[in-house]
Formats: structure tokens, C-alpha cells, sequence
């Protein structure tokens, strides 16, 4: 599913957590907040899409989730935390090239073509991986090596890539073909962009065989890639990108021109990012994997990355002015976006109160995130109660009329959905430094539910307060409008 995903390591963030983010936008999706309790967890998993059965291990862990409200095409959880304090974003879909594919086929389901024929199911997807392996982890790395044996005995129908976070690392694992993969533990001190693309252009195969300090593989990989003639690059070089991604003129209008953006933001001064004499444009496909930002990261500065349009470049769509450039290249924060969340792990609290998920519905761009606890056994109806009607009384659904109103008002309207996402933030900000100071005070974490009603009723306020401005803008802006007086 088209995504862009951010990374943040504990030492490139304001407050020393890990957070993990990630825009799921593959298609208009309506999505929800929920917690799945261990009680609520099948024994036996079957995927919709691909029709694979698998038995689940015992004595699974909560987790929030955010699963696709319609489950005609399965769950498509998105993204979560459990109770272990590990977080999971899953996925983002990269691309892959021919000789890849060729080597290790995508495992699809094939259908029967007569009745003496029997169905042969698929490998897992994006559908079912975060239910697979978020339950049943209490570490990051651990969530890369669950996948990792999930995709060699049953395989993969699509090219993920997928993000771990606990309070002390950040893990980033790609899909290689069908049946391989590979992952890095991001840096500290560093912050990834990822968009659409396999993305890593670095990797310590010695140790991903060796000692496994921060690699991780499919035992088979150097035979793989000697095997199958795949390594692409000069000079002893080891760039994964080379070998197992994709550069295509493609690329260059649908996924470099976010990561350009991003490090641009990230890196002003490090590199040239504009001009004829840049070290980087919009269509470069050597654009780094990961940055060492020139200041430390905060959940706003990552939400600012996934709502962005090219502001400040000739790129930006919303530009009174047409450029001849004006919404060339593919936005990050884009109309299609089901859901986003920053999966943020706090270091030294409890396990109770380390997991914050930020949550955003609807289009980045003109939406407001929400911080919850994640230690609680149900969510605000404001978040979870979300169904196929459209309905002011969901966080959903209110988002998604926000930003349609917002995006044909842009001029109008702006200057509104700036201070609405400041305002849920800092009220949001206020209430978690509250409940913070009451719960390490008292010890009593079941405050955490009335928290999080009370964050759920102040994004409520706010965001109804917003949609009446937005909606009179709009409003005044109507191509049937008419300015003399008719009384």
C-alpha cells in the first residue's frame, strides 16, 4: 500500500523516545482505534486476500490497532502497540525489480482453473502481518525475527517493508522477493525517510551473519545474491538499493521527490538540495536512507513531514501562482490516507505509561493528532466506534470532512486547520503531562482510560469548532455564489 514512513532514534529525538510513523494511504480506507484484548485473539488465523491458514501461539499480549472498519478485505491493522511496550507499523510498500522477482516469485494465491484442481493459498501481506507478529513480541528485534521466519515458511504475495520501535531501539525490515528479507537497527542518533522504495543503501552483511548487533538476514542471503548474479554495484560495495530495488522514471515523480523533501527539512545546510549545482534533486536515486538531523525531532516535526505538499518549493500544489511546476511531484500528505500514527515509545517510565500512540485519520495535510495512552483495555467511542455511515460523532469521519472542505477552501480555510492541529496538540501535550504527574504519583494506571475520554472529548470540541469555520468557508467560496444583495 503507498505509504511514507518516518523513523526517529532515541538520541535524534527531543526527548530520548523512539518513534516509529507511518502514513497508510493506499486507498480511501475508513479506519478506527481499537484495543484487542488477549481474550479477543483467534487461535487460528486465515487471511482473507490470500486464503492462508496458520495456527497462532498461545498467550498473545494486547495491542491497539487500527483496522480497516469495512473487513471485506480482512483486517489491516496498520499499526499498534502491545503491552510489552513494543510498537509495529506495518506496511510499507516498496518497490523490488525483475531480476529479484524472478529469483524468489511473490507467492500469490492461485485458484483452482477446474474442480480436479485444488487452491493453492498465498504467502502473507499486508493484511495480516501486524496481527501475526505484534501479540506475540516483547522486543523490536524480536518483531524482526517473528516476521522473518513467518516470511520463509509461508512466504509474501507483495515487497513490505515493516517498522519496530521498544524504548531503546528502532528496527526497519524489508522484504526480498517471496521468501527473503533483511532489517537494520536504526541508528540513535539518526532519522529515516522512507517512500515507497527499498530504501536501505547500507548494510553490514558480516554481521547480519556473524554477531547480529545491528543486522539481521535470511541465513541464505549472500548465496542468494552470488547465486542469482543480483549485485549491481562497483567497486566492492555493498548497496542493497542496487541490488534488490527499483529506478525507474516512476520513481522519480511517485517516490524520490518525498524523500528529497524530507532530507531537505531535515538537513538544510548539509547538503545543496536546490539549483543546478544541488547534491540532491527531487528525481536523485542516491538520496540517503537516513539522516543525522540538524536538530532533534519532537512528534510535531514528524507530523509536519507526513502533512507535507512541497511547501516552499515550486512543487507545492497549493501555490496561488502556477509555476509550470505546481503539484508535479506526488505529496506526502495526500487525499487517500486512511489513517497515521506516530508509535511512540517513552524511555524511562513504566511499562504502563511508555507507549504513546499518536493518532491521525484522514489527510495529514489538514488533520490534527491525537496522542492516547496505550495501556488501557478499550478506546474512546470517539475513536473506536467508527462505522461505514458518515458521522460527526467519530474521529474518523469528522477528519475526513475536515480536510475535503479544507483542501477546496485552501486560502480560506488555512489559516483555520493551523491553529485547530496546534491546538490539539497542546491540549494533548497538557493532558499527558497531567495524567503523567498522576499516575507516577499514585501508581494507579487505570487513569489512563479517563485520560484518554477526556483527550477523546477535546479533540471532539475542537475539531467541531473547526469544522463550523471550515464548512463557512467553503461555503463562501461556492461557484454559485453571488455577492449583490437579493433583500
Amino acid at each position: 500500500m503507498p505509504c511514507t514512513t518516518v523513523l526517529v532514534g532515541k538520541a535524534a529525538s527531543n526527548d530520548r523516545s523512539t518513534m516509529i510513523a507511518r502514513t497508510d494511504d493506499g486507498h480511501f480506507d475508513e479506519k478506527k482505534l481499537i484495543v484487542v484484548t488477549p481474550r479477543q485473539q483467534k487461535k487460528k488465523y486465515k487471511s482473507v486476500l490470500s486464503h492462508l491458514e496458520l495456527a497462532l501461539p498461545e498467550e498473545p499480549l494486547a495491542y491497539t490497532a487500527s483496522p480497516s472498519v469495512n473487513p471485506e478485505s480482512g483486517i489491516w491493522a496498520a499499526t499498534g502497540i502491545n503491552a510489552a511496550g513494543v510498537g509495529m507499523t506495518a506496511t510499507e510498500t516498496i518497490t523490488s525489480n525483475p531480476r529479484v522477482l524472478a529469483a524468489d516469485p511473490l507467492v500469490e494465491l492461485q485458484k483452482p482453473r477446474s474442480r480436479r484442481e485444488k487452491e493453492i493459498p498465498g504467502g502473507i501481506g499486508e493484511e495480516d502481518i501486524l496481527v501475526l507478529v505484534l501479540p506475540y513480541i516483547r522486543s523490536a528485534r524480536e518483531g524482526v525475527l517473528r516476521l522473518g521466519r513467518l516470511l520463509e515458511q509461508y512466504g509474501t504475495y507483495e515487497s513490505n517493508g515493516v517498522a519496530f520501535n521498544d524504548e531503546k531501539e528502532v528496527w526497519w525490515m524489508e522484504t526480498i522477493g517471496g521468501h527473503h528479507w533483511m532489517a537494520k537497527r536504526v541508528p540513535d542518533e539518526a532519522v529515516v525517510v522512507m517512500p515507497n522504495q527499498f530504501g536501505m543503501d547500507s548494510f553490514d552483511l558480516a554481521d547480519a551473519l556473524g554477531a547480529q548487533k545491528a543486522h539481521l538476514c535470511s541465513a541464505d542471503l549472500r548465496e542468494f545474491i552470488s547465486e542469482n548474479r543480483l549485485d549491481c554495484n562497483q567497486n566492492g560495495v555493498f548497496n542493497p538499493r542496487n541490488i534488490f530495488g527499483s529506478h525507474t522514471d516512476q520513481d522519480h515523480v511517485y517516490n524520490t521527490p518525498r524523500a528529497w523533501f524530507m532530507g531537505r527539512w531535515l538537513c538544510p545546510r548539509g547538503w545543496r538540495w536546490d539549483g543546478p549545482d544541488a547534491d540532491f534533486t527531487p528525481e536523485s536515486d542516491d538520496i540517503p536512507w537516513s539522516f543525522v538531523p540538524e536538530r532533534k525531532l519532537a512528534v510535531e516535526d514528524v507530523k509536519y513531514l507526513l502533512s507535507s505538499n512541497y511547501q516552499g518549493t515550486p512543487y507545492n500544489p497549493y501555490l496561488n501562482q502556477d509555476t509550470g511546476l505546481r503539484g508535479k511531484y506526488r505529496s506526502i500528505g495526500i487525499n487517500r490516507t486512511g489513517v497515521t500514527s506516530v508509535c511512540q515509545i517513552r524511555d524511562g517510565l513504566p511499562l504502563e505509561l511508555r507507549g504513546i500512540e499518536w493518532i491521525c485519520f484522514a489527510s495529514t495535510t489538514f488533520d490534527a493528532l491525537l496522542p492516547v495512552y496505550t495501556c488501557v483495555e478499550k478506546m474512546p467511542d470517539y475513536l473506536a466506534k467508527v462505522g461505514m455511515d458518515v458521522s460527526t460523532e467519530t474521529f474518523y469521519w469528522s477528519s475526513a470532512l475536515l480536510g475535503a472542505l479544507a483542501d477546496h477552501s485552501y486560502n480560506k480555510s488555512n489559516q483555520h486547520i493551523d491553529r485547530y492541529q496546534a491546538a490539539v496538540v497542546t491540549k494533548g501535550r497538557q493532558l499527558l503531562r497531567e495524567y503523567d504527574r498522576r499516575m507516577l504519583e499514585s501508581g494507579d494506571y487505570s487513569l489512563a482510560a479517563e485520560a484518554n475520554e477526556k483527550l477523546a472529548k477535546m479533540a471532539k470540541e475542537q475539531t467541531d469548532k473547526t469544522l463550523y469555520k471550515v464548512l463557512r468557508a467553503a461555503s463562501e467560496t461556492m461557484k454559485n455564489g453571488y455577492n449583490r444583495a437579493d433583500n
